[in-house]
């Protein structure tokens, strides 16, 4: 076979099988630039050698195969992908093809998940995946559950709108996610947009999730913009805007090739201070009356291309290997580097996730590795310069032992994580799990930082995490750096710290797989403590929103006499272990509300209990038994089942009028 033709079956074979990880499962083995590359390689010979491409690879198609999961969705207007350029010169080449001096808009490339949208008189009725540019996936009801899609437009015309635009999760999100990820022993999402894209394509039964991580969207594209009046990409999107759909700020209009230069110059830095993935600028001709005349390829627009930057990375030396342990127990490996400069900062650390990853890419104490800064915050591993090695490289394996209590390493079937069994007394997740505890979510103990947190349990002051409540002034004193204001400070929030809500308590004890969100699902469900402790796996699983994998961690957890002792520890300090909630009478009872929006006087947790005072139930989700739906701003996809249903919306006014007549 001809070299060249032997080349281009690896890389059609290599492009399917990456291309099929990355759109249809959400996991990808290589960076987008790596993958970037291989297509620009076959791209080139398939351009020099056209008698040996394949006309229908998918290299010459759009994005990935709908999943057999979700109903299929035809889109009237097929959703295109984007050409890529990577340098000025390819850039001007775009100018010039395209002939038009006309204004350009540039706005940043979010690194996220394709979506259509469609609103009938205003209302959200259908949302879908691009899938392969024709047929998409039907997500209605997982979109429907993405708070930042509004359900109802602001100031809209009548009839159909599609708009599309990209899901996304924020990096504060994912690097939250990942690291709960981490202290479960679960694998780690690649990036931001696999973990969007695996959140919004949840099986209907698991969908509950998608509340519990959070995404967002940014809108960038009016389908048949010119029926509404708009002739300019610029004014689709201050279009949007009005509407009340989200559309990212990072935008310009610009007038030549040099303005467009310039913002693809100064966002290269820029776009690292964002609280989302971007990884190049996508440029527009703006007048949109032009597009039909200048056309499209089969997969992508000729009107508009993407800059993509290049990822920043660099060459370095790792020095040693140690292990972290979390607050679960799971060991986590870390790569101790020879310091190097990546995105503006000094390096000296890189997380190696777990066991199966450095087996997979071979990392060894010693390599000379490409290191790079994953979604532009955590320094990670890319891969290792084999040619650089000398022999002296040292293969890493697991510890026996813990480093921190020396118990014995256990590592469960099914898991990737190593794990120390050892939660009742090992210092290093205690410490862990002492800085969770006070957490914001938690038990919101200000003073109480990482540092301070660690000192406590190196000095020995505590070995569970009721002791510090225990502990006297002059125990505080003791501890490095700490004052007399200081000691008095956070003994009066500890103090204060008791008389949180029992969800506060279910959060920070810490329980596996049980965040805010189902922590107040199961005191809504339950009232308190004790009947969550007795409750069975059946019972626990019957909440909406708790499914299976929760009852299981929660029985588990109140199984653990360790935990039980300390519940009543707790209990014994007088910390809050039911509903504070004091029934003065039943003039709701058998009426169920749900609250939807904000409320301008009292959060909706205040006004849920001035129901539950009143005889009457409050419920996250809105059905045919619902009585009333209380609606504030903001609202979300409640509002639209209310409607279909034909329950009873009070607004916030006509609420506290209820409320203040029967009380």
């Amino acid at each position: 076979m001809n070299i060249f033709a032997a080349r281009m079956n690896e890389l059609y074979g290599l492009i399917q099988h990456h291309s099929e990880l990355y759109y249809d499962k959400d996991s990808p083995e290589i960076s987008d630039a790596e993958y970037d590359l291989l297509v620009r390689e076959l791209n080139a010979l398939e351009k020099d050698y056209p008698q040996f491409a394949r006309k229908d690879f998918l290299t010459h198609k759009v994005g990935g195969t709908p999943s057999d999961l979700f109903a299929k969705v035809n889109h009237e207007t097929p959703m295109l992908s984007l050409d890529n350029v990577f340098n000025f010169d390819e850039l001007e080449n775009f100018f010039t093809r395209i002939k038009h001096e006309n204004n350009f808009t540039c706005e940043m490339k979010i690194d996220g998940l394709a979506v259509s949208l469609i609103y009938e008189d205003g209302v959200f009725v259908r949302g879908a995946t691009r899938g392969n540019g024709h047929v998409g996936e039907d997500l209605t009801e997982n979109l429907m559950l993405v708070d930042d899609i509004p359900k109802r437009l602001k100031n809209y015309p009548s009839g159909k709108i599609e708009v599309r635009g990209e899901i996304l999760m924020t990096l504060d999100r994912f690097n939250a996610l990942n690291k709960i990820r981490e202290e479960n022993g679960d694998n780690l999402f690649a990036n931001p947009r696999n973990a969007a894209a695996g959140t919004l394509r949840q099986a209907p039964r698991n969908n509950y999730v998608i509340k519990e991580r959070g995404l967002d969207i940014f809108l960038y594209y009016v389908v048949d913009a010119q029926k509404f009046g708009i002739t300019k990409q610029s004014d689709a999107l201050t279009w949007l805007d009005e509407l009340g759909l989200p559309v990212q700020k990072a935008w310009k209009l610009c007038k030549d090739f040099d303005e467009v230069k310039n913002f693809v110059t100064d966002w290269e830095v820029e776009r690292l201070k964002l609280n989302y993935v971007t990884d190049g600028v996508v440029i527009k001709l703006d007048d949109l009356t032009l597009w039909p005349e200048i056309g499209t390829t089969s997969h992508a627009p000729r009107w508009a291309v993407a800059y993509k930057y290049p990822p920043e990375e660099a060459r370095t030396k790792i020095l040693d290997i140690k292990i972290s342990v979390g607050r679960t127990g799971v060991l986590t490996p870390v790569a101790i580097l020879e310091p190097v400069k990546l995105g503006g900062t000094q390096v000296q650390r890189a997380g190696l996730h777990n066991a199966d990853e450095i087996s997979r890419k071979d990392i060894r104490i010693g390599d000379i590795v490409r290191v790079r800064k994953a979604a532009e915050i955590i320094p990670e591993v890319i891969s290792v310069d084999k040619s650089m090695r000398n022999g002296e490289e040292k293969i890493f394996t697991m510890p026996e032992r813990c480093p921190a209590c020396n118990s014995e390493i256990v590592k469960i079937p099914g898991e990737v994580a190593y794990r120390c069994p050892n939660r009742a007394s090992c210092s290093a997740q205690l410490k862990e799990a002492l800085k969770y505890f006070a957490s914001r979510d938690g038990m919101n103990i200000k003073g109480l930082g990482n540092r301070l947190s660690a000192n406590l349990v190196d000095a020995g002051k505590v070995k569970t995490l009721s002791d510090i409540y225990k502990l006297k002034f002059d125990d505080w004193i003791q501890i490095d750096k700490v004052r007399e204001r200081m000691a008095n400070f956070v003994m009066s929030q500890l103090e204060i710290s008791k008389s949180r809500p029992l969800v506060n308590l279910i959060t920070a004890l810490g329980i596996k797989d049980v965040g805010k969100n189902a922590a107040a699902l199961l005191v809504e469900h339950f009232g308190n403590i004790d009947a969550i402790k007795n409750a069975t796996i059946e019972e626990i699983a019957s909440i909406e929103g708790i499914g299976t994998v929760i009852a299981e961690s929660v029985r588990e957890f109140f199984a653990n006499e360790a935990n039980l002792n300390l519940i009543e520890d707790f209990r014994s300090m007088g910390f809050q272990m039911g509903s504070e909630i004091k029934i003065t009478g039943k003039k709701l009872d058998g009426k169920i509300f749900v609250f939807t929006g904000t409320l301008s006087t009292m959060t909706r947790e205040e006004a849920g209990e001035k129901v539950k005072a009143l005889g009457g139930k409050v419920s996250n989700s809105v059905s045919s038994k619902t009585s009333y739906l209380v609606a504030g701003d903001k609202t979300g996809s409640k509002l639209v089942k209310a409607e279909k249903l034909g329950v009873k919306i009070l607004s916030e006014q006509e609420f506290f009028d209820i409320i203040n007549l029967l009380q």
